[in-house]
């Protein structure tokens, strides 16, 4: 299920991390230049999820004043931000920890079936927020399962595939390294460290997946942000992601959060 909640503050994830947990939500405080208008989201690694997000401030300086380096927290944000967790997909199904990139345009990195029924779900929950009421930008990340939600989101919003602009590394799942290939269970490892600096890494390995801290998927979404800024300007976009760490992440920047509560939110 997905559930769209109005509220003034953030109403934050439990993690990825072993199969189906009770949901649990804790809300985190907004930025006082903020406007939030977020969903309740289930379990990380299987729904598909949309928060709608738009920073504004009560002087709205004109567009061309926005244009210079994109920092976060941002002052606004010039453009109307849809954030999507792609569903579950074929690895998650078999309870497989899968972020190599090597395998993202893979169709075992695809939505499985339950992963399809969640996107839709997601596009139907798009389409009664209005999401893509006089045309919308779809920014999915190239990894299989996410690109394949884009185009349920598009087919469902009746939105041409000439809207659909693939994100080839920016929104990459994160890189968990030598816990690739490990069960699912084994990512709330990942996180217990993540609470003590969003800069430590997970274990390398040597098999092409990158092992990647908080801090670098932060640098990550701060260059998505800083080019879909700089190329829109009153548009509505809506980012696609492979997997939940992109989004709390980004969300954590754009309100200005220590990325360690990002971690905390996940576990």
């Amino acid at each position: 299920m997905v559930t769209v909640t109005t509220a003034p503050a953030i109403t934050a994830p439990p993690p990825p991390s072993s199969s189906l947990p009770p949901q649990t939500t804790t809300t985190i405080p907004q930025n006082p230049h903020s406007s939030l208008i977020p969903i309740t989201r289930r379990h990380l690694l299987l729904p598909a999820l949309a928060i709608s997000l738009s920073i504004s401030s009560p002087l709205r300086p004109p567009v061309a004043g926005a244009r210079g380096l994109f920092q976060m927290p941002p002052f606004k944000l010039v453009n109307r931000y849809y954030l999507v967790r792609a569903g579950e997909s074929t690895f998650e199904t078999l309870g497989v920890i899968n972020t190599n990139p090597v395998e993202k345009t893979s169709v075992d990195s695809g939505l499985s079936e339950k992963g399809k029924k969640q996107a839709v779900k997601a596009a139907l929950q798009l389409k009664e927020m209005g999401a893509c009421n006089g045309d919308c930008w779809i920014w999915p990340s190239i990894t299989q399962r996410a690109y394949q939600a884009a185009e349920i989101i598009a087919a469902v919003n009746g939105i041409g595939r000439s809207r659909i602009v693939p994100e080839f590394s920016f929104l990459d799942a994160r890189g968990l390294g030598a816990y690739e290939g490990r069960k699912l269970e084994a990512v709330s490892e990942v996180y217990e460290s993540d609470t003590i600096s969003p800069r430590n890494k997970p274990p390398p390995t040597y098999d092409g997946t990158p092992n990647e801290s908080v801090a670098d998927v932060f640098v990550r979404v701060t260059q998505l942000m800083s080019i879909l800024e700089t190329q829109y300007s009153g548009e509505t976009i809506i980012i696609v992601s492979p997997d939940s760490d992109n989004l709390t992440v980004l969300q954590a920047g754009l309100v200005g959060l220590d990325l360690r509560r990002q971690a905390i939110t996940n576990s």
